[in-house]
């Protein structure tokens, strides 16, 4: 079983995942490490939690790795930030692929890699990822997201197996649809009859979860997402056209279109 304890560092904190989740593990760390993009949209959470900042642009790779630097031995490393990088791929010009590349996938295992080595060499300490279920069901709309978020899913199950026997532990977690907070909830888009969200407490819950338990990889959404979830990993043609005939497409235009600005 994983430990809680020791030194946190959580990307992403200034987004209702990230904050939730730096809510969930304040009370364990030692200290509790935030990063986002802009020290200042972190203001208010860090001083709700006595947690230090460290202001990273994770697709600038120089201050990647002076993120490593400047938090020192991380015990558990929370992998959380992510551009939403929704829409057709042939709508985003070369510039923006890059950007989403180097934040989603890039920055996390750069930083997973540095920041286990440490790890390895204390034999203790815990990666968690988070994916989303879009890392193991393609849908149309969401290429790029996709890409990197299977990527992650990928990277997380493997380098598990690598460090099996180091004591470091390595989890994915993999939310649906959240509600309240977060890329989905900021686009204000209404799901198809049948589905439903789940909310940020439940991915931090995950999250924690993961770590103390050393959990390989946890799902975080209803059954009935999960359970399509499996099936396009099976199926994946039958379960692209039962995802437009409920209304996919349109979903995932709405998200692209609210999220465009982020690209």
């Amino acid at each position: 079983m994983s430990s809680l304890r020791g030194r946190i560092l959580v990307t992403g904190a200034a987004g209702g995942l990230g904050g939730a989740i730096s809510h969930a593990l304040a009370g364990q760390a030692n200290p509790l490490i935030l990063s986002a993009r802009r020290a200042e949209q972190l203001d208010g959470l860090a001083a709700d939690l006595a947690a230090e900042v460290i202001a990273c642009d994770l697709e600038d790779r120089a201050q990647v790795s002076a993120l490593v630097d400047a938090a020192g031995p991380v015990d558990i490393l929370v992998l959380n930030a992510a551009l939403p990088a929704s829409g057709p791929l042939l709508e985003y010009d070369v510039d923006q692929v890059d950007r989403a590349l180097e934040v989603n996938l890039r920055a996390p295992t750069v930083l997973a890699r540095q920041f286990a080595e440490g790890m390895v060499e204390r034999r203790r300490g815990h990666i968690v990822f988070i994916s989303s279920l879009s890392g193991k069901a393609a849908a149309a709309g969401t290429a790029l997201y996709s890409a990197t978020k299977f990527g992650l899913r990928g990277l997380s199950l493997s380098l598990r197996a690598d460090l099996e026997e180091t004591g470091v532990g390595v989890s994915v977690i993999c939310p649906g649809f959240v509600s309240d907070a977060g890329m989905f909830a900021d686009t204000e888009a209404k799901l198809p009859r049948g589905l439903s969200t789940v909310t940020p407490s439940d991915v931090a819950d995950a999250t924690v979860s993961a770590i103390e338990n050393n959990r390989a990889e946890i799902d975080v959404a209803p059954l009935a997402l999960r359970l399509s979830a499996g099936f396009a990993q099976l199926a994946p043609q039958l379960a692209q056209a039962a995802t437009k005939k409920a209304g996919g497409r349109r979903l995932s235009s709405h998200m692209a279109d609210r999220q465009r600005d982020k690209r």
